[in-house]
């Protein structure tokens, strides 16, 4: 008889005719976890399909050509009206709102677009009240504007108030429900205000050296091709300091931050179907010790051993598909009802809709699961021996199976862990959580194994004698079929994801809140034109509330070679090369213990021009002393030779350049100057009044606002993260419950001798409340271990920051995993407590 001859799957059927109950927790595990990366996998595809079709309309235009500190010359004009059927021209920067309320002046940083009649080329902005862009800017007594309500409701304006922006008196005519190209411009410290370019002319905002960007929106006749529009734009003017972007990837950085919170959730998600996988693993070993009878008779009648795994093969393999069609549906289906939520919380346009992909994801991940947790006890099915159907069968099968199904199992979960990281696209997370997910499995084990030993040694110790309750729980704990390895797997994994969340989210919050007060300065002033600053300086150093200010020279450049080699080509990605950076010169050498390397110039110096660089980022890229730089500043190359590598901290909040050049390489170069202002907070409105009033073009950030707005970002992320961590958790008690469900009968078995034995039901049920509250105070306190870990490597490697335990949310963990654990048991303690001594071991006999 062959293995795949009709009788395996004759059995098979025949086994199947008795129902799912045994397979109940299988098909909930894995349809859950299922559901949970097709679901994620979804959504993350429907956004990218909202911004691939409206990429024009995000970006405002089909392609975008950008400059830094200046508008397009007329060569560069004379280029896009070549190839577009349409030109817009917008730039963009920060200012304040100034209102003057009856010789009160009230102040909003805001971040202003002035916009040429031509805006929007795609899409509409829309106003309240509903009257056309061209109309709300139009000017009659004075130039119009329309503002963010967020800004309105926070200066407590009205349609018709009158405002100033710099020295420009604007009138608010309407409020900005949408604004078609909001998401392409990635985070803004303020809201957004939409003026004319003409009636920013009076403003003095736009000074020469002054941080602004002008934004060139091309509509592009059908058929040119952007990919040959954008090679010939950047042959001819990315050295002057040019930006590409199209519509191909309209908002980068917003579909960036969702590729990676998705491809984040997937592996989430992952860690899920690892515990519904140790669940399933579960269910499949207590279904086939309740058939150790069955596959005994099955041998005595001759049948082998591989028709029997061929068998029972077969009937997992059809209930798993069973399991991935229920999962894959709820994945499918969830996004479309959750559609309307998903997309009132999200900036983007969403295109809801089912998608084979990340089915086909989620159905791989579930399919190779599956496998993994119930090769191992599919193939201890082999160790069963005719003989165990004339002794008592009950007690579980111990020994390993062969190995080549320990090295089939071994080979499979490399596959998974390789087709996670390819599909997620993030491959040193996929790598570090799928090692965090072994480790943790490793480590749970052993300390089940390790819970069971002392439990084992505790019961016999001569201290507990005269407690019973507690005995008989630690030996139930540590004795033979103890599921104490089931709970410690289920619950702890789950536990362990949400104990690394609750770390990483309570020490970014206290970093926040820790640096803040500390550290970081009050306000950000930039825009201060060169002669503005003495005045800027006598103001705030003479305030006695002042207690330092720092102030640098500040221009915008793009690093456009390396060597007389594209800078792309020498550093990659590396975020230093996209786009221009912050530039300084300084006259001074900084303090010795900050340069690292090399040798800062005289003060003097008059040579070719010098330049030094953050060492942390030089490092990254590949740079040494020696090397040389091309800069391009305000349409102008500098070449410029790295002399020196400093240490740069940008984690305080304060100035930091990551390049700084010798003075002579800037000379005669328009630049302003930025300041930084540490004060106490009771003075901070008086500085802003004083300073705005003298010079209303000098933007004023303040600077907890903007860490406000990047810890109400990662409340979102940590948020987000939270609600896979909850997925795995459910998970993790649906084990639970199956690891409870399973071990009932061995339950019932041991009520019936302890009542036999005299004992009380007050104190079976105190054992075995005892016996769960232990299980479950271990699985939380092993989940800390491994959650801290996990915590302290995110923290460290992947956000670059510094970790401190948590302890309270370590606390609720303990405590909560020990309450699940508690609660599951009771649940199915009853039925033994109310069974019949004599029935039940009459049945043994």
């Amino acid at each position: 008889m062959t293995p795949w001859s009709p009788m395996f799957l004759r059995i098979a059927r025949r086994e199947l005719r008795g129902g799912l109950k045994g397979f109940r927790i299988f098909l909930a595990c894995l349809a859950l976890g299922v559901a949970a990366i097709a679901a994620v996998g979804s959504v993350r595809e429907a956004i990218e399909a909202g911004l691939t079709r409206e990429g024009a309309v995000i970006l405002g235009g089909n392609a975008e050509m950008s400059f830094t500190y200046r508008f397009a010359d007329p060569d560069e004009r004379a280029f896009m009206e070549g190839i577009a059927s349409r030109v817009s021209e917008t730039v963009d920067f920060r200012s304040m709102v100034v209102i003057d309320r009856d010789g009160t002046l009230e102040r909003g940083l805001t971040q202003v677009r002035g916009v040429d009649s031509a805006y929007p080329l795609y899409g509409h902005v829309t106003l309240d009240p509903a009257i056309p862009l061209e109309r709300a800017l139009a000017t009659t007594d004075r130039p119009g504007a329309v503002m963010d309500p967020v800004l309105i409701d926070r200066l407590a304006l009205r349609i018709g108030d009158i405002f100033r922006l710099g020295t420009q008196e604007f009138e608010l005519r309407a409020a900005m429900l949408t604004e078609p190209d909001g998401a392409s411009g990635g985070f803004g410290l303020g809201p957004r205000t939409i003026v004319t370019l003409d009636g920013l002319s009076g403003s003095n905002l736009l000074a020469p050296g002054t941080l602004y960007e002008t934004q060139y929106r091309l509509a592009l006749p059908p058929g040119r091709d952007l990919q040959t529009a954008e090679t010939e734009a950047r042959a001819r003017f990315e050295d002057s300091g040019m930006r590409w972007r199209d519509s191909r990837n309209g908002a980068p950085g917003m579909q960036e931050f969702i590729e990676r919170i998705g491809a984040f959730l997937v592996l989430v998600g992952l860690a899920g179907l690892a515990v519904g996988g140790v669940g399933i693993s579960s269910a499949v070993r207590a279904y086939l010790e309740g058939k150790i009878e069955t596959i005994a008779t099955l041998k005595t009648l001759g049948a082998e051993s591989r028709t029997i795994f061929a068998a029972y093969f077969a009937q997992i393999g059809l209930l798993t598909l069973v399991g991935l069609a229920l999962g894959l549906t709820l994945g499918a289906l969830l996004p479309l009802a959750l559609s309307p939520i998903i997309a009132a919380q999200l900036p983007v346009p969403i295109a809801f809709a089912i998608y084979p992909g990340p089915l086909a994801e989620a159905a791989l991940y579930g399919a190779l699961t599956a496998l993994i947790f119930t090769l191992w006890p599919l193939a201890r099915t082999e160790q069963v021996r005719a003989a165990a159907l004339f002794r008592d069968a009950s007690g579980p099968q111990r020994a390993w199976p062969r190995p080549i199904w320990t090295a089939t199992i071994l080979g499979l979960s490399v596959v998974l862990v390789g087709l996670a990281t390819w599909l997620s696209g993030i491959s040193r997370l996929a790598m570090g959580t799928a090692a965090g997910i072994i480790g943790s499995l490793l480590l749970l084990t052993l300390s089940a194994l390790a819970i069971r030993a002392l439990s084992r040694r505790l019961s016999r110790a001569r201290a507990l004698r005269g407690r019973t309750a507690l005995r008989t729980a630690l030996g139930a704990v540590g004795g033979p079929g103890s599921e104490a390895t089931s709970v410690v797997l289920s619950l702890g994994l789950g536990l362990a994801v949400l104990a690394a969340v609750g770390q990483i989210d309570a020490n970014l919050r206290a970093a926040i809140q820790r640096d803040l007060p500390t550290v970081a300065p009050s306000y950000f002033f930039v825009d201060i034109q060169p002669d503005q600053l003495q005045p800027f300086l006598d103001r705030v150093t003479n305030d006695p509330a002042v207690s330092r200010v720092d102030t640098a020279p500040m221009l915008r450049g793009v690093i456009t070679r390396i060597n007389g080699a594209r800078a792309r080509d020498v550093a990659g990605d590396h975020w230093v090369i996209q786009g221009d950076r912050g530039v300084t010169y300084t006259t001074t050498a900084p303090p010795p213990e900050e340069i690292t390397q090399g040798q800062w110039w005289p003060d003097d110096y008059a040579g070719p021009p010098l330049a030094a660089f953050a060492a942390e980022e030089a490092a990254e890229i590949g740079l040494t002393i020696g090397d040389r730089l091309t800069i391009n500043i305000l349409g102008r190359d500098i070449e410029a030779e790295i002399a020196a590598l400093r240490d740069v901290r940008f984690e305080n909040a304060g100035i930091g350049f990551v390049l700084t050049l010798s003075q002579n390489a800037l000379a005669g170069a328009p630049h302003t100057h930025i300041a930084t202002v540490y004060a106490e907070e009771q003075a901070e409105a008086a500085i802003l009044r004083d300073v705005a009033g003298d010079a209303p073009n000098i933007t004023a950030i303040r600077v907890r606002d903007a860490l406000d707005r990047v810890a109400d970002a990662l409340r979102s992320l940590a948020a987000a993260t939270s609600y896979g961590a909850a997925a795995t958790l459910l998970t993790g008690f649906i084990v639970l419950i199956g690891a409870a469900a399973a071990g009932e009968r061995g339950r019932v078995f041991e009520a019936a001798v302890m009542k036999t034995l005299g004992a009380s039901r007050a104190g079976i049920l105190g054992s075995f409340a005892l016996r769960s509250a232990i299980l479950g105070a271990a699985a939380g306190i092993v989940a800390i271990c491994a959650g801290a870990l996990g915590g302290w490597a995110v923290m460290t490697f992947v956000m670059d920051s510094t970790y401190r335990f948590e302890p309270v949310s370590a606390v609720a963990i303990i405590l909560g995993g020990a309450l699940a654990t508690l609660l599951s048991g009771l649940a199915f303690a009853w039925r033994p407590l109310a069974t019949r001594p004599a029935r039940v071991l009459r049945a043994r006999d």
